[in-house]
This record gives C-alpha cells, sequence and structure tokens, in this order.
C-alpha cells in the first residue's frame, strides 16, 4: 500500500493507511492526530541517555539522574490533605550489590500504575530527593524497556503523552511509522545550498534523528533544522507577500509645495528630532509612490509618532485624498481628536466656505450622538472632511469616503485583523496607504516574525521638554513606606500638580476590602480596586479638599469623557483609575504615577503606564506597590522596570518573561499556531539566518521555477486561518 502512495502526500496520508484503523483511532483520541505528517510532528520533549546511567549507589543528592532498574515492589495510599493517592514504587539495580534500592513516589499516577509492576524493566529519570530516611525520585519520567531496548544504548524519546497514550505505546507507533518512509516518500524541499551551509540534515534523515537518534546531539541539530524550515518558510511567505502588495495599485499622494503639510510644519512651536525628520521624510517617499504603503511605525510613549503622522495625513488631503485614524478606545479617540485640532488650529477649518485654511477633522465614535454622527457621516462621503478619527464605529456599512488614501491605526494590537482590512476596504478605487502606529517596543525576532512584510521606522530619542522619570518599588507591608506613600500623593497635590492612581480592577467584594490596613500576611494575595482606592483616600483626613474621581470601563462613555477633560483641564487633583489610561492620555501636569499591586502587571504595561507623568517638562515619579516580599520572583519583575527607562530593553525582557504564546496571533485569527517548534525568545540567530537566506534566494533571480518543491510547499505550508491573518496583517 506504501508505494501506492504518492510521495508529495505522504505527509496528508491517513494515518489509518499506515498504522491500522485501531492505532489510528487512539491517535486521533489522544491528540486529535489524523495524518501521517501531524503525527511526524509529535517531537519528543526531551530524551534520555543511555550513557548517562549512574548506580543507585552513588546516587548524588539533589541532582538529576538516570537509572536503569528493576521494579521490585509496589505499595499505594490515600493523600490525607488532598484527595487522590500516592503510587510508590521501590526498584533495585544490577549493581546494587548490597541490596540498596531506590524509590520513586507518583501522585495519582494512574499511568504509572499500570505500567511499573514487579519485574518491569524501565530507565527513570529524575531529581534525587530524601523521604523519610531513604533516597527517592518524585515524580520521575520512566521508559519502559524490553531486551531489544537494553541491548540498543541509543537515547530513549520522551514524548507529551496522556493516560491512554503512554510513552512506550508513542515509541512504539512512531518506530512502526518511521520502518514505512523512505527519502522518496519525504523529499527534501529546502535547497542544497542552505542544507549545505549550515551542516543540516536532509528531511528524512531529520525525521529519523528527531524520533529515534543514535546520540542526543543528532537530535538536537535534527530540531534546529526544523525550526530553521519554520523560520525559512515563514519569512518567504512575509517576502512573497511583500512582493504582492508592492504589485497592487494605489494613488500616488506626493508633496505638495506650500500646501497644508509644509504649513503645518512651519508652525510647530518646536524643532523635529532627527528621528522624526528621517521617519517623516521614508514616509513622504512611501505615499509618493504608486503602490500601498505598508510601513509600521514604532516609538516610545511621547517619542512624537503623532506628530510624524499628522504629517503624513496632510500630506495625502493635499494630494486630494482623505485620512481614517483608528484608535482602540473612545477615550483615545477623544484625546487624538482634542490634541490633533489643537495643534492645526486654523488648519482643522475647511476653507472656502469654512473660516479655516485648512481641512474638516471629525470624530466619529459608538456614542456619538445621532446629530453628531450624521454631520460626521456627510462630511466624510462629501470629502470636506480630510480627517476622521474614531474608534471601530469607522467600521460601519455607513461609513463612505469620497476618496480614501491612508489608513492609520493606532495600537495595532489592540484591533482584530477582521478589522483592519474592513477600514482598508473602503478604499474603493484604490488600495490605500497604511500607517500602522505602536507605542509598544517589538522585540527584533517578534517584529521579523509577525511584522516582516511590513517597513519598519523607529523614532528611538525623546523630543526635548521630556524630563526623566525615575521609578520605584514600594514594600506595601512595611507601614512607613505606606505612610509615605500617601504623603506623596498629598505633597503632588499641594505644588499644584497631578497624580494618577492605578489599579488592577474596578470593584471588590465587602469581605476584600481593607487591605491597605491588613497585615501583609493577609493582604498579600489581595488586589487594590478603583472603587475600594477611591473611597480609602476621600476617608484620609490629609485628602480633605482634594479634588478625586475615579475612571473605569464600566461607566458611561459620556462620563468617562467628561471626567478626562476635567483631569486635562485641571480640575481633577487625584484621578484613581484602571489601565483605561495606559495609552495616549496625554496630561502635562501630572507628575505623578501610582501603580497599586504593580506585579499584577506586565514589563510593556507598566512601562506604558509610567510613560503618562513627565510630559510637560516637570519631573515624573512612578511609585510600584506590591505586598509581595523582596526575593519572590515577581518583584525582580519590578525591579527590571525599576532599573530602566528604554522601552526596547523592557520589551526583549518582557518577551523573554512570557510564556511562547503564539507568534502568528492566535487570539486574532482564531486557529493554533503554525509554527511549533520555533521559538522567537530562543531562536533569534537562527530566525536573522533564515531572513538573510531567504533575502539572497529572492535576489538570485526567479527562485519559484528554480526551487519547484519549495514553492509548492510554501504555497500550501500556512493553515487556511494563519494565511488570512497574513493577508490582513
Amino acid at each position: 500500500m506504501m508505494d501506492e502512495i504518492h510521495s508529495n502526500a505522504f505527509e496528508l496520508t491517513e494515518l489509518s493507511e499506515v498504522l491500522g484503523s485501531k492505532n489510528a483511532g487512539a491517535l486521533e483520541k489522544a491528540f486529535g492526530y489524523t495524518s501521517v505528517g501531524q503525527f511526524l510532528w509529535h517531537f519528543p520533549r526531551r530524551y534520555v541517555d543511555v550513557g548517562e546511567l549512574t548506580p543507585i549507589a552513588e546516587l548524588p543528592f539533589d541532582e538529576h539522574v538516570t537509572v536503569v532498574a528493576q521494579v521490585v515492589n509496589v505499595s499505594q495510599r490515600q493523600m490525607h490533605s488532598r484527595r487522590g493517592f500516592i503510587f510508590e514504587v521501590t526498584v533495585s539495580d544490577e549493581l546494587a550489590s548490597n541490596g540498596q534500592e531506590l524509590r520513586m513516589t507518583f501522585f495519582n499516577g494512574y499511568q504509572a500504575r499500570t505500567d511499573l509492576q514487579p519485574g518491569t524493566i524501565a530507565m527513570f529519570s529524575g531529581k534525587v530527593g530524601w523521604y523519610q530516611d531513604h533516597l527517592q525520585l518524585s515524580q520521575p519520567d520512566y521508559a519502559i524497556l524490553d531486551t531489544a531496548s537494553q541491548a540498543d544504548p541509543r537515547p530513549i524519546p520522551i514524548y507529551p503523552a496522556s493516560a491512554k497514550m503512554p510513552n512506550k505505546k508513542i515509541r512504539d507507533l512512531m518506530g512502526l511509522l518511521m520502518e514505512k518512509f523512505t527519502e522518496e516518500h519525504l523529499p527534501e524541499f529546502l535547497p542544497p545550498k542552505i542544507l549545505e551551509q549550515h551542516h543540516y540534515p536532509r528531511r528524512a534523515k531529520a525525521y529519523q534523528d528527531r524520533h529515534s537518534p543514535r546520540e542526543i546531539k543528532q537530535a538536537y541539530i535534527a530540531r534546529q533544522r526544523f525550526a530553521f524550515e519554520e523560520a525559512f518558510l515563514l519569512q518567504l511567505s512575509l517576502a512573497e507577500r511583500s512582493r504582492k502588495l508592492g504589485r497592487q495599485p494605489a494613488i500616488a499622494r506626493s508633496q505638495v509645495k506650500d500646501g497644508l503639510a509644509d504649513k503645518f510644519e512651519s508652525k510647530l512651536p518646536f524643532q523635529l528630532t532627527e528621528d522624526q525628520l528621517e521617519v517623516g521624510a521614508e514616509i513622504t517617499a512611501d505615499l509618493a509612490r504608486d503602490h500601498p504603503m505598508h510601513r509600521l511605525l514604532q516609538g516610545e510613549v511621547g517619542s512624537g509618532k503623532t506628530v510624524v503622522a499628522l504629517r503624513a495625513i496632510l500630506q495625502v488631503i493635499d494630494a486630494g485624498g482623505q485620512a481614517a485614524l483608528l484608535a482602540p478606545t473612545e477615550v483615545l479617540a477623544a484625546q487624538h481628536y482634542s490634541s490633533i485640532r489643537k495643534m492645526l488650529g486654523s488648519l482643522a477649518e475647511p476653507g472656502l466656505f469654512g473660516e479655516g485654511e485648512g481641512t474638516g477633522v471629525a470624530l466619529l465614535t459608538g456614542s456619538a450622538k445621532t446629530a453628531q454622527r450624521r454631520e460626521a457621516l456627510l462630511g466624510i462621503a462629501s470629502g470636506e472632511t480630510g480627517l476622521i478619527v474614531g474608534t471601530h464605529a469607522l467600521l460601519g456599512e455607513h461609513v463612505r469616503f469620497a476618496e480614501l488614501g491612508l489608513v492609520v491605526i493606532d495600537e495595532q494590537h489592540r484591533f482584530g485583523v477582521e478589522q483592519r482590512d474592513a477600514l482598508r476596504a473602503k478604499g474603493e478605487d484604490a488600495v490605500p496607504h497604511t500607517l500602522v502606529m505602536t507605542a509598544t517596543p517589538i522585540p527584533r525576532t517578534v517584529a521579523m516574525t509577525v511584522f516582516g512584510d511590513l517597513d519598519t521606522s523607529t523614532i528611538r530619542k525623546l523630543p526635548a521638554g521630556r524630563a526623566r522619570i525615575s521609578t520605584h518599588i514600594v514594600p506595601m507591608q512595611l507601614t512607613g513606606y505606606r505612610d509615605r506613600l500617601f504623603s506623596r500623593i498629598r505633597e503632588e497635590v499641594t505644588k499644584g500638580h497631578q497624580v494618577y492612581v492605578v489599579c488592577p480592577r474596578i470593584s471588590e467584594t465587602a469581605a476584600e476590602q481593607g487591605i491597605l490596613v491588613a497585615t501583609a500576611e493577609d493582604g498579600a494575595n489581595q488586589t487594590m480596586s478603583v472603587e475600594a482606592m477611591a473611597e480609602l483616600l476621600s476617608s484620609m483626613p490629609s485628602f480633605t479638599g482634594v479634588r478625586l474621581e475615579a475612571l473605569h470601563s464600566q461607566l458611561d462613555s459620556y462620563d468617562k469623557q467628561d471626567i478626562m477633560d476635567e483631569f486635562a483641564a485641571g480640575q481633577i487633583d487625584v484621578l484613581v483609575s484602571t489601565t483605561v489610561i495606559e495609552v495616549g492620555v496625554d496630561v502635562h501636569n501630572a507628575t505623578l504615577m501610582v501603580i497599586m499591586d504593580a506585579e499584577r502587571f506586565g514589563i510593556s504595561q507598566l512601562h506604558q503606564l509610567r510613560g503618562r507623568v513627565g510630559r510637560g517638562g516637570l519631573p515624573g515619579t512612578c511609585l510600584l506597590t506590591t505586598w509581595l516580599d523582596a526575593d519572590h520572583q515577581s518583584v525582580n519583575r519590578l525591579r527590571t522596570v525599576e532599573s530602566t527607562l528604554d522601552g526596547f530593553e523592557l520589551a526583549e525582557a518582557d518577551l523573554a518573561e512570557r510564556k511562547e504564546g503564539n507568534i502568528l496571533g492566535v487570539q486574532q485569527s482564531g486557529s493554533q499556531s503554525t509554527l511549533r517548534e520555533l521559538s522567537i525568545i530562543k531562536d533569534r540567530v537562527l530566525i536573522e539566518s533564515a531572513r538573510d537566506d531567504v533575502k539572497e534566494l529572492i535576489q538570485s533571480g526567479n527562485w519559484a521555477t528554480e526551487h519547484s518543491q519549495l514553492a509548492a510547499v510554501v504555497g500550501s505550508w500556512i493553515d487556511q486561518s494563519t494565511s488570512e491573518f497574513l493577508n490582513k496583517n
């Protein structure tokens, strides 16, 4: 039957054709696998090397060891403190001439209870501990050995397993599969030059080495090959998409001399930084081309991205087009609308019949009143409104543009791919240019893998006048620090400045209140809420006369905007809020940011929050409060934020701390990640190497013709939902 399987289709072959319906059914039930390719990619998570064996008599305490031993006794007992049982196994190895034995313990060891019976010989791997005067291994990995495996000293693969599909069963089925394929069944598609350059094995050999290596070194070389394969295919897919985007038609929006863009720049009360000028020149050149710009603009909080984006918007309006600025929240959209109108001045009013010398600027949000919405839609459709700022409301079917030329997406990670695509689709005659902005610095490996098809511009230097922000950790379990925290808030208000107090949640139950007057032990696992913090501050005699308000997502849209307007106008002294103020809120008189239970936030989020202060030339301070002990792991994260203001350095630290996740945005595409071996945390060098190899391949000529097998794989490699993500991102 195997001879009848076409070589290119081997990995798509149903498992039942190769392993039989019973085995195939068991694999599908355990892991959801139905094809040969899916099962082949069920790679071991580690290997146990027979060469690492240690006699029981010589086991070192508190170290990781591997032993081959025979089960001599088993027992089971119920746990007292919780539900479940402990399965205990006593083993002895051939070198234990004096009768020394080793105990193994398995918590709720259902599979171990089935596998490990007296007389069974197995390889055990784990950390040596001490319990009741005996050496023991707790929850060790193990592999059942038969006569053949004892005679062959190959490393034993340890797979992700389940109760009904244990490691030995997986190894047996994988061994059966490996016997049935050859080089012809798994043809190589990576160019020979690349394989030779990196010393990678061919594909069929890599599968053999990954599942059944003669030595562990072979397994890890094979792992590198498969990780590189994924990086290479992704980079090539992104490069091809970028090439196709470059062929799409767009209306060139060349710079108009003495137009709105030049007038705006001449009216600026400050000099643009070198970074802003450089990035502005890149965008100006992009907009002047007859294919759509796809550029990512990243920069620190307060680095001046909005000024650069506004300059690009005016260039498009000068050339007869319109621009849409999409913001993730109504608060941020309103903030953008207000700040843009302020920066433009008379340029924000249309000429001809208007009183100004520029273009109309409108705001459209979901909470807009009927009359306001009707007026905004009319201005957009007629072309009188050159710039429309809004939220998801811009995506509505009733929103019609006269000539959409530029889409600016702020904080792009807040939007799903369908939403971003829907706005671009409103450019009916030609594809609009796209500028994506983010104030969250993107680690290099993420930029290469997720935004590899976008041209990237970075503003690193902050404009003159931005004061340095000092950051300090406040241990709340110490009464003196706790009291000083409230004193600092009051001091800033007395100086005439304003304060943000950010809490991780909106409200709490009655039983949880009183955290700030609780002991450290009582308060350590609780979190402060906006409502409780506002009530606490209002009840303190020292805060008598302080104008205080609470802001969070559950408030009515108009109430939220009123509070933000009052805070921006200096009518509120202390704003107690959730992270709704994380991005975009710009109040120059705010000098102190207090973040309650700061360990509840990620590194990048903490950096974003503290960027809200020190924006008006006044020194800023950020206080990170925590009830955790100084040696707690989460406090180390706070120390990282405390130690540097470099957002790019913090972004790398944030990436290293978080779990791998799905770099293609599983939350947005609704699919599992296509990438299974590639790690954006561990494989930076490999990803950069793959990117360089792809550039060289594309520059060498018509690669698809020269490498037809590779072209076929690229065409089918990415699953449908991931392909949609790349096409719309």
